[in-house]
Parts: C-alpha cells; sequence; structure tokens
C-alpha cells in the first residue's frame, strides 16, 4: 500500500517540479528500486537476527527516506543537469530498494505459501491506489509522500510486535504519530512544499491546491495586478475580469479582434460549447459577441469550482454564474460524445496544461482532444453553419496547426464531404518568432459560403489578422497544398515535421519529429526553442530507455556483485528464467495500455488510472490466491492460465474500442462497473503466473530465486519505458497485443523447461 501510493504520488511531484514528461520517471524509479532491493534482500537474509526485527527495522528506515528523496527533489532550484538527473533517479529509487528488500524477505520466508502472500500484496497495493485520490485532493503532493511515509512506519509497527520488541515497537508508534503531526502542520503552514518548479522560483503564488492530475496555483502579476491560473507551475491561464455591461475601448479590443474571437466574428450570437475554458476568456468573447447560450467543459474542478465560482468569484465577476453560462466539470470529449445537442460554435484554445495525470505518467503525453476520432465527433456536433475553431501555436514551417488540417480533412471524408478546401480558413495573430503566433483554425460542417469568405476577410482587415488560408486561395502554402492535393501521402513524408494523422489507438498529436530526423534532434537539441519544448518528450523517452538499460544492467550485475553468485549453468534454470522477463515486460505493457485505452470511456485519466490499476491487482490477487488450486504442479495448467491471458488480452484488443464508444453515454458507476468486468478475465489468469513461476523455481534451482526477482523487475523497468515507445510508433492495440504474445512466449518457456522441471 505504501509503495504504491509512494510510486503514484512522485508521478505528481515530478511533473510539478520538472516537466509532465518525467513523471515516467517515478515508475522507472520504482521498478528499479524494487528489483534491486529484491536482490539485496538476501544480504539481509544472511545476517543473525530476528527476521520480523529485521523487517521492522527496515520499515523504520523506510518511514525517513522518502523524507529525505523528496527534500533533495523540491531543492532543485535550477535546470536539471544529467548529473542532477542520475542523482534524483538513484536518490528517489532509495525507498522503493528498501521496500522492495522488505517485500522480498516476506515473500522468501513464506514461499510455500506464495499464493496468499501475493494476493495481501496485491490488495494492498489496490489500497494504495484507492487512497492516491483523496489523500492528494486532501493534503497535497508532499504530504502524500509523507502519508506513505506513515504506512511505513506502521508496517514498521506491526513487525516489531510479531518479533516480540516492545520497545522498538513504541518506537515505530512514536515515528508514526509524529509523521501524522508533520502531516498536519505542513498541510496548514506548508514547510515541506513545492518552492522551486522548472528551474523557477514560484513566489508570487496567492493561492494554491492539489488534486490527483494537478496542482493549481493562482499567481498575481507585479505590474498589471492581473490573475493567472498556473497548472503545475508551466501552463497559465488568465482569469478574466471584464465588466461584460461596460467594457473600456481597450477592453472590446481584447474580447473581440484577436485571434480566438474569430469564430465569434464569424457567428455572432452563437450557441457556443468551449472545451477547457480555463479562467473565462473564451466565455467572456461569446459573451461579448452576443452569445446567450454557452457551455463550458473543463476537466479540472478546482478551476471551475474552486477558482473560478469561489475564492476568485468577484475578481472573475460572477462570469461562471451568468444565466447564459453552464460550466460542465468533465473531459471535453466524453461530454460531447455523450451529449445530444448540436452547436454553431466549438472551441478549444490551446487546451494543453503541460501537465501529467497519474495516468499520464505511464504514457508520456497524450491528448485525445487532438484525434481523427475527436475532429469526427466535434464536426457532428455542429449545425449546417457551425464552425470548429482550435486555436494552437503557430510556427514557420507550420506544424500543430497544418496537422489540424490533416485530422479535419480525415474526419470530413468520414461525414462524405469532398471538397476540403471549401471547408477551412486559417487566421494568425502575432509574430512566428518564438511563442508569439497563435493560429486559429475553423472548419465549417458544410462549405464555407462566398460571403462568408468576404466577410472573414473584413474581419481580418478589422483585427490585424493574418490571412494564411481562406477558400479560394491561389497561395502555395502547407496550408493549401494539405487541402488540395489528391494524395497527401508523400507530401507528409517530405514535410519537415510529422504533420500526419493521429487516432484515439495512437492520440500522440504533439509529437511531430519526423522519424527519420530523430537522430539529428537526440544529439542536437535546441534546448530553448519551441520545438524542442513541445517534442521534449522524444529525448526524453530515448534517455530513460538508456538510463532503464543501464539500471537493469546494475540489477543483473547485483548477485555476483553483491551475493557472490554467478549465471545458474544446470540445465534448463537459464532457459526458465526467460519466463519471468516474458511475464514482467507483457503484464506492464497491457497495463499501460488498457489505463490509456479507457481514458475516454471513463472521462478521465484519474478514473482510468484508479480503475484499470485497482481492478488489475485486485483481480490478478484474486489469480494468485486460487492459483495453488487452481493450476499447482501441473504444467499443463500453468501453460493454460498463460494461454487464457493471451486470449483475453485479444478480445480486450479487439473490443474495447466498439464497445466503450457504444456505451459512452452510460453513467459513470455503470461503465466503472463494465471496465471491471471486462478486464477481470485476464487480469484474473494473469497473478497465476508469477507465483507459481517462483514456486517452481524454488523447487527446480532454490539459488535462482533472486535471479528471477532481478529480471522480472529488470523486464518491468524496460518494458514500462517499451510500452510508450510501441504506444508512440505502433498505437495502443499493438501495445496490448504485444503484451499478449509475450505470455505466449512464456508458454514456450515452460513448454521447453518442463522435462528439466519434472527431472528435479
Amino acid at each position: 500500500m505504501a509503495t504504491l501510493l509512494l510510486e503514484l504520488s512522485m508521478t505528481r511531484i515530478f511533473s510539478v517540479v520538472f516537466y509532465y514528461h518525467f513523471a515516467f520517471l517515478a515508475i522507472s524509479i520504482a521498478l528499479f528500486g524494487l528489483g534491486a532491493g529484491g536482490v539485496f534482500s538476501y544480504v539481509v537474509a544472511a545476517r543473525p537476527g530476528s527476521m520480523f526485527g529485521k523487517l521492522g527495522f527496515l520499515s523504520a528506515v523506510n518511514a525517513v527516506v522518502p523524507l529525505i528523496s523528496l527534500i533533495f527533489i523540491l531543492t532543485r532550484g535550477t535546470e536539471l543537469s544529467n548529473t542532477t538527473l542520475a542523482a534524483v533517479y538513484f536518490l528517489s529509487a532509495l525507498p522503493f530498494f528498501i521496500a522492495g528488500a522488505i517485500v522480498s524477505l516476506a515473500i522468501s520466508e513464506t514461499i510455500e505459501r506464495v499464493d496468499k502472500v501475493y494476493f495481501f500484496d496485491l490488495l494492498g497495493a489496490a489500497g494504495g491506489c484507492l487512497l492516491l485520490i483523496p489523500l492528494l485532493n486532501t493534503f497535497g503532493g508532499p504530504n502524500t509522500v509523507i502519508a506513505a511515509a506513515i504506512l511505513f512506519a506502521t508496517g514498521s509497527a506491526v513487525w516489531y510486535n510479531l518479533a516480540g520488541e516492545r520497545q522498538m515497537r513504541a518506537g515505530a508508534v512514536a515515528l508514526a504519530l509524529a509523521l501524522v503531526v508533520l502531516v498536519v502542520a505542513n498541510a496548514k503552514s506548508p514547510i515541506i512544499d513545492v518552492k522551486y518548479a522548472k528551474g523557477q522560483t514560484l513566489d508570487n503564488e496567492v493561492f494554491v491546491k492539489w488534486n490527483s492530475f494537478s496542482r493549481i496555483a493562482v499567481a498575481k502579476e507585479r505590474e498589471s495586478g492581473q490573475m493567472q491560473v498556473v497548472i503545475d507551475a508551466d501552463a497559465s491561464t488568465g482569469i478574466a475580469n471584464f465588466d461584460l455591461e461596460n467594457l473600456t475601448e481597450g477592453q472590446r479590443k481584447d474580447l473581440t479582434l484577436q485571434g480566438p474571437a474569430f469564430p465569434y466574428k464569424m457567428r455572432p450570437g452563437a450557441k457556443t460549447l468551449i472545451v477547457g475554458p480555463g479562467g473565462g476568456w473564451d466565455v467572456s468573447r461569446a459573451l461579448a459577441m452576443g452569445s446567450k447560450d454557452i457551455t463550458g467543459v473543463e476537466i479540472n474542478p478546482i478551476i471551475a469550482r474552486t477558482v473560478m465560482q469561489e475564492r476568485f468569484l468577484d475578481f472573475s465577476r460572477k462570469l461562471y454564474q451568468r444565466p447564459e453560462v453552464r460550466i460542465e466539470v468533465e473531459d471535453g470529449r466524453a461530454f460531447i460524445r455523450r451529449s445530444p445537442e448540436k452547436y454553431q460554435v466549438l472551441q478549444a484554445t490551446l487546451v494543453d496544461t503541460w501537465a501529467s495525470t497519474a495516468a499520464g505518467a505511464f504514457a508520456l503525453s497524450e491528448n485525445n482532444l487532438y484525434t481523427t476520432d475527436a475532429f469526427y465527433d466535434y464536426l457532428s456536433h455542429l449545425t449546417d453553419d457551425g464552425v470548429l475553431a482550435i486555436t494552437r501555436w503557430g510556427f514557420e514551417p507550420p506544424r500543430e496547426s497544418v496537422r489540424l488540417l490533416t485530422l479535419g480533412r480525415d474526419a470530413l471524408t468520414k461525414l462524405g464531404e469532398k471538397d476540403f478546401a471549401r471547408h477551412v480558413m486559417v487566421v494568425r495573430e502575432g509574430s512566428t518568432q518564438g511563442w508569439g503566433a497563435r493560429d486559429t483554425v475553423l472548419i465549417s460542417r458544410k462549405p464555407f459560403s462566398e460571403i462568408d469568405v468576404e466577410h472573414a476577410k473584413l474581419i481580418c482587415a478589422e483585427a490585424k489578422l493574418q490571412v494564411v488560408y481562406l477558400p479560394g486561395s491561389t497561395n502555395d502554402t502547407p496550408f493549401a497544398k494539405v487541402l488540395t492535393l489528391p494524395d497527401l501521402k508523400n507530401y507528409i513524408a517530405e514535410y519537415p515535421f510529422d504533420i500526419s494523422t493521429v487516432d484515439d489507438n495512437r492520440p500522440f498529436f504533439f509529437y511531430t519529429v519526423q522519424p527519420r530526423d530523430l537522430w539529428g534532434f537526440l544529439v542536437n537539441p535546441e534546448g530553448k526553442s519551441a520545438d524542442y519544448k513541445i517534442n521534449k518528450a522524444v529525448p526524453l523517452l530515448f534517455s530513460l530507455v538508456g538510463i532503464s538499460i543501464v539500471a537493469t544492467i546494475v540489477i543483473l550485475a547485483l548477485p555476483p556483485m553483491v551475493l557472490g553468485t554467478r549465471l545458474p549453468r544446470e540445465k534448463g534454470v537459464l532457459r526458465f528464467l526467460l519466463y519471468f522477463l516474458c511475464i514482467g515486460v507483457g503484464y506492464i505493457l497491457i497495463q499501460v495500455a488498457l489505463i490509456q485505452k479507457f481514458v475516454l470511456f471513463l472521462g478521465h485519466p484519474t478514473y482510468a488510472l484508479t480503475v484499470i490499476i485497482f481492478s488489475m491487482l485486485v483481480f490478478s490477487g484474486l489469480g494468485s490466491f486460487l492459483s495453488q488450486r487452481l493450476v499447482g504442479e501441473n504444467d499443463g495448467k500453468l501453460v493454460g492460465a498463460l494461454a487464457l491471458v493471451s486470449l483475453f488480452v485479444l478480445i480486450l484488443a479487439l473490443s474495447a474500442a466498439p464497445v466503450t464508444s457504444a456505451l459512452v453515454g452510460w453513467p459513470i458507476a455503470a461503465k466503472m462497473a463494465l471496465t471491471m468486468l471486462m478486464i477481470a478475465p485476464a487480469a484474473f489468469f494473469m497473478g497465476m503466473p508469477f507465483p507459481q513461476g517462483l514456486a517452481r523455481l524454488e523447487n527446480f534451482h532454490k539459488p535462482s530465486v533472486r535471479w528471477a526477482w532481478s529480471l522480472n523487475a529488470a523486464a518491468s523497468v524496460l518494458g514500462s519505458a517499451g510500452a510508450i515507445f510501441l504506444a508512440i510508433y505502433l498505437g495502443l492495440r499493438e501495445t496490448l497485443l504485444v503484451g499478449g504474445l509475450l505470455y505466449l512466449g512464456a508458454v514456450v518457456v515452460v513448454r521447453s523447461s518442463s522435462r528439466y522441471l519434472r527431472s528435479t
């Protein structure tokens, strides 16, 4: 429970202090530490003393070590160098290293009942998953890490009680109570808190609140007095502060002549849906242009409720409580899919938070708002004169904004439209030097009329917006080519950036580095450029794969270095150790893909994280609990369990998308229950291979059990990085299938090793 709670809370800390890409690092760190600690447990076991006493001591130490790691992370006031990154990696791995030793010792002492012990291990982890959300929502990120330390101290008291050491038990209880006092004191007057983030000092924040997928701060700009809502100390949205009935001339220009106001100038008084309204600027624009029916869908309840409707209600002039405005707290795609209404303007302005959800920690950055499937949903919810308006950053040559057109073209094709060039308008505000330009793309449900085109020209002249593309344009720009070329395949392949379509199966809209340019991007990064920031996950992914490989080598080197053992040479042992490699990689590939596959269906990344991980842990635990009864020493039954994992994963890969799309309108409780039912069969049988494999290895060649721990941990470290790689370049469905195939690989290993296992 403590270990999973610590692992997931660290993803939030990493996203805030460093960048959202680094949230994935916490997963790699945890798996590395657990594997190395499993090997180290053999050193602890060899030392004299009571086993329960040793477990009590390790747990007490692990009630302090997370605080040391946390303080080190929170005091990094500059950008990360490679040396600092390595220090963060290995220091943050220490509590997981100790946790790995604790779990390994407990299991090794009870190997004859490993099925039961593994069940309670997974059940505790499921409890940690459930605790994460209320703790983050109530106490924030740093205090949730301290809460994990409290659980370690509590565990220490339990171990010392079993060891009969009363004084040590009292000390562990006192330590736990001291940590409880620290949480309460730190919640009231933060001492251990985020003071630095992304190389900057956070010194102008007037309000801070955490939840399971963000740290929201409101910062006051010193010169203007403007309030900015800042998400994970990076992305920001200003709180709109307009007296809409008495606008000054400057305010009227801000609301009606900027790029994101373009759709309202084209369709004044429109029935409007705004995805990600944030601080309310787009809502204010719609109101200023006469809209009387505005729906805003904001995924973050802290922004929608706490900031805009409670703490800063007066500053926003009660914007979200106006009768014309309705605010829904939900994922934008999920709301649109279940909505029966149609809109004249559907708008999303720079909707990307640069923040990692706990779920997103497993998949770097994905955004289901920018896929061909999303655009089909959007265009299907427009009236015949309706427009989809999306504002993204403008560059030369264009990346994001021209990629929007490839998505729109695909969605229009599915809707039976053919003359794509008549459906699109693109205008630009500002300069393309740095981050100055904003491209606003309008995609209409039906072709724009000549009157619309002339009207757009007048609007651009009045607002001093640059016309990038209008229907009938003859300019030779990437926008025109994407809309007019009959076959885009060759053009996209030769374009300097990746502007190909992305769908819900591979929703990586923001990664625009062409595969052919990966090496150059990795070895010659321009760290200050906008491209580098947007695509930073690409070099980071490769860096983490490299770190994971180093960590794996360390794990595999530990038994000979620490224990003086070498790879076993007995016949069949090496072959059977591959079994643990297969199930280790397979399990995490399946978990990563399932979390992402169900985000859209469940309506929120946090729901996906909680339901998927909780379901897999609980049903895998049940599988482990019953594995001795259902599988036992029968290799044929073990092969059957492995084959059933592959079968049920195949069924999930084929059925998840159509089933969830058809039932997206169900109530959230029903959708959670259905998700658990869909996952249960595969997860149940996924709980059997590990304990049964360990039991076989214990009987077959006892010294190799430590190698099984090492290989399984190493496999998880590599698998967590490999899952991201597969998802980006192949897709989530394919990642699921590869995970299922690895369980078939385990079948081959069992079959080929069975004669050696029987010979013992």
